[in-house]
């Protein structure tokens, strides 16, 4: 009986548990978005019209809702969470710092958005992920020379940066020509974490203060190596965004008009519409996720496996890769795949050619070494998911009626032999005959 109700409890969650997120399937998607106010959802209504019209099914929630959860029966209800809630205390429900933090280490995407004011749990989540906020809650970065002309008077805390990561798999490869406006906290990056990255900078002469107070103080946060826009992928390929910025999010900064000081050229239009649009496909996997099938070796010549390989054999290795472009997968090009046949080091490493289809081949001879090797494609770029690869053979030695007869390498020591020989008997036969 108690099997049963289980069942019919589970019943309407079947179609979330069933198309969730994976390598295989990228494009069934499910996200939580928690905001701290309701009005959240019609004030940055653009920017969820944008995922939902890439097939997104956003599930809006307060985030002190009672109700709210990430998993259910041990399975995730979501694929991505974002938190457009930079003020909030405590997270209703079950969620909190751990359970966010098990669901990122579980494969799934993070949006955190922090704000002025923003929150003791916001911060926490931000440090956790490898971003430090400025300590000073009522901070904002402010830029005298790289501040929007057009959008405000004699207010510098509204930046105009067009400081953009040059990596095409995350911004897109068409160019952001406006700059993205920018009214909000600035941070750093943790140096221990080498896995987050800047997206957006501020200019050299930005700093993070109160700008209603006067500098008591040197700031703490300066120039270029304030991040107001940070991004990071984890070792299990989970993506993660951080920004400083919830009007960043807005409509009206998504239509507003542009004019960078300094600059006489006036954009109808920001670039945040664009800018957060082509970041939001990387950081849910729409671009930049690659899966690898299809991985073979063999004798060259044969088309079957073998359960192991013989010392000096000739052998062929090849695997297929493809890019995940949104909607279909796609041959990934590429000249840096590289393949290793290991055993405690590598023994031979060899670079993969590409046929552009998304076939990598490549041939080699097995070493002069018996033991127990392996495959190894470790596959790491700037923006991609990592590959993983490896497969385990054998080589064993030549068999003792494998050898050659006569080994070319050894004809000196078999002249030696023999002429060794020949001269005994010569030596023997003067010796005997000769008075």
């Amino acid at each position: 009986m108690a099997k049963l109700l289980l069942f019919l409890t589970l019943i309407p969650l079947l179609p979330f548990l069933c198309t969730s997120f994976s390598p295989e399937n990228p494009s069934s998607r499910r996200a939580l978005v928690l905001l701290d106010d309701l009005a959240l959802k019609s004030s940055h209504s653009d920017f969820f019209k944008s995922l939902q019209s890439r097939g997104f099914d956003l599930d809006f929630k307060l985030a002190d809702d009672p109700k709210i959860a990430l998993q259910r029966y041990g399975q995730y209800l979501y694929d991505g969470l974002i938190l457009f809630c930079p003020t909030t205390e405590r997270f209703g429900g079950s969620v909190d710092l751990a359970a966010i933090l098990d669901f990122v280490d579980s494969g799934h995407d993070l949006i955190v958005v922090a704000d002025t004011n923003a929150s003791d749990l916001i911060r926490e989540i931000a440090t956790e992920c490898g971003v430090d906020f400025d300590e000073d809650a009522a901070a904002m970065v402010v830029d005298h020379t790289s501040y929007a002309v057009s959008e405000t008077e004699g207010d510098h805390t509204l930046i105009a940066s067009d400081d953009f990561i040059k990596a095409d798999v995350i911004l897109g490869g068409k160019k952001i020509e406006a700059p993205v406006l920018f009214q909000g906290i600035g941070h750093s990056l943790n140096p221990a974490n080498t896995l987050v990255l800047k997206v957006l900078s501020a200019s050299p002469s930005a700093y993070s203060a109160n700008p209603k107070t006067k500098l008591a103080n040197p700031p703490s946060l300066t120039g270029s190596a304030i991040s107001l826009v940070s991004i990071l992928q984890a070792r299990n390929n989970a993506r993660i965004l951080i920004s400083g910025s919830l009007n960043m999010f807005s409509n009206r900064f998504f239509k507003s008009g542009v004019q960078k000081a300094g600059s006489s050229i006036k954009h109808e239009k920001s670039g945040n519409e664009q800018f957060l649009t082509e970041l939001s496909k990387w950081v849910f996997h729409e671009r930049g996720h690659l899966k690898a099938v299809n991985v073979r070796h063999n004798n060259a010549g044969e088309a079957d496996e073998p359960a192991m390989y013989r010392i000096s054999d000739d052998l062929e290795y090849s695997v297929e890769i493809y890019e995940w472009s949104g909607t279909s997968w796609e041959p990934y090009v590429a000249d840096d795949v590289q393949v290793q046949f290991y055993m405690m080091s590598p023994y031979v490493l060899k670079n993969l050619s590409t046929d552009k289809k998304g076939h990598y081949f490549t041939a080699f001879k097995v070493p002069d070494v018996y033991g127990v090797f392996q495959f190894k494609v470790e596959y790491q770029r700037l923006g991609y998911t990592s590959l993983s690869l490896s497969k385990q053979i054998p080589v064993r030695p030549y068999r003792h009626n494998e050898y050659e007869r006569f080994i070319p390498a050894a004809y000196p020591y078999y002249g030696a032999a023999f002429s060794m020989m020949a001269g005994f008997f010569i030596f023997t036969g003067v010796h005997l005959y000769n008075k």
